[in-house]
């Protein structure tokens, strides 16, 4: 399932599209702590996260994720969400607790 089509069917908010109509998520990580993230997410993994900043676009490139989804309403600032654009990152915005927004995607992908 493409990041998009994860968030159309789930009621997330797509902020930057990036690859997200082009890639699958594969599986999904969560996590804050950004050095965790770089060692431990693998490519084509959703990055469920609230750590909202430049360093976290970088993370996500660095990773080669699908996609960062935001959770807990929380936003990036315009600075981060130009790098997102310049790297083509796809990121989603949740209102919902990061466990929340990995169930889903633990069922999507027949995880749980």
């Amino acid at each position: 399932m493409t990041p998009i089509a994860f968030a159309e069917k789930n009621g997330l908010r797509v902020i930057n599209v990036g690859c997200g109509q082009e890639r699958s998520i594969e599986g999904a990580y969560c996590g804050d702590l950004l050095s965790m993230v770089m060692g431990r997410a693998k490519e084509n993994d959703a990055f469920v996260t609230v750590m909202a900043n430049v360093n976290t676009i970088a993370v996500a490139v660095l990773a080669d994720v699908a996609c960062v989804i935001l959770c807990e309403g929380i936003h990036f600032d315009d600075m981060s969400l130009t790098r997102a654009e310049q790297q083509e990152v796809c990121v989603l915005e949740s209102d919902e607790p990061a466990f929340a927004v990995a169930l889903k995607l633990g069922k999507e992908l027949g995880l749980c």
